[in-house]
């Protein structure tokens, strides 16, 4: 194992964080190699192999240190890099989303440069393509007789505007599987209005492996064999599929290998730029946070000396998902929604940190399973995993019953709040409602510090906070259709799929998948959601301030406008569906919810409201105290810009 360092600069012009003092920017390179014997790994051993018998690879590595590291708290922060993007510093420290941290204003509010910690940006995603700043990692590619290895597969591209070329992976970003012919005779090209619709083939004519060269006027349709072209567009809104024979494929598991060795070098390697480290947590969102839970499955948290490699591991809106690192695999694909994506095999047994039978297969399982290495888990969610990521398996059996949660685990729901953090300066016209606009970094920075608190001297963080049956707080869809209000104009989303039995073909563990995959909708995975009270708005879980004193209905769930699968869920998205401003409007409206003046009597009741929320969560530790006058702030101003709030 080498780390290289090839660049060291100031970072945040040498700006100092309390006690820890300033930061500087390590960029290097991790060279490292495994003996394929030892990897739970898909297709190690068709890897080629350098004159020990090892298997190489090399991976991106950005690291924020304390200038002097004595200064800081001796802990490794390791940001996973949700599709090679850093997110940390956005999620933590509120500053503006960047692949490239150097100025003061990307330190956002010195959350964790102020704590101490020294911030790890690791590549394992290795199907990524060069740019944006992502964070890349070379890996090798399976072979057979000396050859690329070769499959049938399938991709799915969901149609868009003004589009007639589009990468075979379906995203810009990510290296596709080439084709191993140009003839589309050998490959079918299908596409469906809903995903449940009769499915169209189109005519081997009607498309082309091939992309588009030149200027209007001077267009010119070039064979290629890692793009699709269709003459007049993909349909916005329809479900193109694609199954071809492709070749090449990476060693998706090396990911995994990369991290625990980066990790256990950072920790324990002579010459490690991050010296004296005495705890490593991890965090990572969506992507990220499957990566995480299938990094624990697969035992990937024990080094080769047999030592723990994280602590402490935050694995964020992962839902009930892990990582499909299984031959031909697409890293970039999100797992199964009710629109799109559903043959992902990201969502597959166990999806509970605690053991339980799954009746399909009788398979007994989980993903802790081995206590001398596994760290201790503090997962986060939001709705939108309960409606699209299929959250309440996290903590249910697949028949719907809750399970204990393991000693080492935490569960938090965040209550009425979306996957995603960020909103767009531009409405989506995909999307038919205002995206849920609640803040939710101050819960972030409060699960951080519990589990330093937590892995450093047993300090227990506060208990699990979720929706169950017990309470009747999880429930049926058709419970939760009764309890949401009659909001005027308001269309609701269909009910969350339960997840069917799904086969992948007799090797799917070893990464030969049959494609299209064979469904069982007569056996599945039973999905529940959360109750809500006549606000619409969540019971169980943590409710951020904005959503204890609300000023609108927030849901994990948002619709597709007309053209673009109308009424489906729309992928990630959550929802705003304001109160009414006054009583009179309300009455207007035949709205039931109180209007936003009869809850507040003016702008200082609005802002007590949400001060008493925030100090709430900050006696149990679900908020830290510098985060109560910041929610005050907000406050001040109706939580403006991301509410439109003008009463008098």
């Amino acid at each position: 194992m080498k780390l290289e360092i090839t660049e060291r600069l100031s970072f945040a012009a040498g700006t100092p964080f309390g006690e820890t003092g300033p930061y500087e920017r390590l960029k290097a390179r991790f060279h490292g190699a495994v003996d394929p014997a030892q990897q739970p790994i898909t297709d190690i051993a068709l890897a080629p192999t350098d004159r020990d018998g090892l298997v190489r690879y090399s991976a991106d590595v950005v690291i924020l240190r304390p200038t002097d590291p004595a200064r800081g708290n001796r802990r490794l922060f390791v940001d996973w890099g949700n599709r090679g993007n850093k997110r940390a510093l956005r999620a933590f420290n509120d500053a503006p989303q960047t692949n490239d941290p150097i100025t003061p204003a990307h330190a956002g509010n010195g959350f964790l440069f102020r704590r101490g910690y020294s911030i790890v940006f690791a590549a394992w995603q290795g199907d990524l393509l060069p740019g944006d700043g992502r964070m890349l990692l070379d890996l090798p590619i399976a072979h057979h007789n000396g050859q690329p290895l070769r499959g049938r597969i399938r991709t799915e591209i969901v149609g868009r505007p003004d589009c007639d070329t589009l990468p075979l992976s379906g995203w810009p970003s990510t290296r596709s599987h080439p084709t191993v012919s140009l003839d589309t005779t050998k490959a079918t090209l299908i596409r469906r209005r809903y995903p449940g619709s009769a499915p169209e083939t189109l005519h081997p004519s009607a498309w082309h492996f091939a992309r588009i060269q030149g200027q209007p006027g001077e267009r010119a349709i070039v064979p290629c064999r890692e793009t699709i072209h269709l003459p007049g567009g993909f349909q916005p809104g329809w479900i193109y599929e694609l199954i071809y024979e492709a070749e090449a494929p990476l060693i998706l598991g090396l990911g995994h290998a990369a991290i625990r060795d980066l990790v256990s070098h950072l920790r324990h390697a002579p010459e490690t730029p991050t010296p004296g480290i005495e705890r490593a947590y991890g965090w990572g969102p969506s992507q990220t946070g499957r990566a995480i839970r299938d990094f624990i499955f697969h035992g990937f948290n024990a080094d080769h000396e047999a030592r723990r490699v994280f602590d402490g591991l935050i694995p964020h809106v992962a839902g009930a998902g892990r990582l499909n690192t299984a031959r031909f695999a697409n890293l970039s694909v999100a797992a199964g929604q009710q629109y799109e994506d559903h043959f992902n095999p990201a969502d597959s047994f166990p999806f509970a940190y605690a053991s339980c039978t799954d009746p399909i297969t009788g398979r007994t399982d989980a993903i802790l399973k081995r206590p001398a290495t596994d760290p201790l888990v503090i997962h986060t969610q939001t709705a939108t995993e309960y409606w699209q990521r299929r959250g309440s398996l996290v903590h249910t059996d697949p028949t719907g019953r809750d399970l204990p949660i393991p000693a080492n685990v935490r569960l938090f729901h965040w209550s009425s709040t979306q996957h995603n953090i960020d909103l767009p300066d531009t409405p989506d016209p995909a999307i038919r409602n205002r995206l849920n606009v609640v803040a939710t970094t101050a819960l972030a920075r409060a699960m951080l510090d519990a589990m330093d608190r937590w892995a450093t001297d047993g300090t227990p963080p506060p208990e699990s906070r979720i929706p169950t049956v017990a309470d009747g707080t999880l429930v049926s869809y058709d419970t939760w259709r009764r309890q949401f209000p009659a909001i005027p104009g308001a269309a609701l989303p269909r009910e969350p799929s339960d997840l069917p039995h799904i086969d992948y073909g007799p090797h799917a563990a070893q990464g030969i998948l049959r494609e299209p995959p064979a469904i069982d909708t007569s056996r599945h995975h039973t999905v529940l959601v959360p109750a809500v009270d006549r606000d619409g708005n969540e019971l169980a879980g943590v409710r951020a301030p904005m959503v204890a004193a609300p000023l609108a209905t927030y849901t994990g769930w948002n619709l597709r406008t007309r053209g673009h699968g109308h009424g489906a869920m729309h992928q990630f998205s959550g929802s705003t569906i304001p109160f009414a401003d006054s009583a009179e409007e309300r009455a207007m409206t035949n709205d039931p919810r109180p209007a936003i003046a009869e809850r507040y009597p003016d702008r200082d009741a609005y802002v007590a409201a949400i001060t008493a929320a925030a100090s709430a969560l900050c006696r149990e530790g679900l908020m830290l105290a510098e985060d109560v006058p910041r929610a005050e702030a907000a406050a001040a101003n109706w939580h403006a810009p991301r509410h439109d709030v003008k009463l008098p």
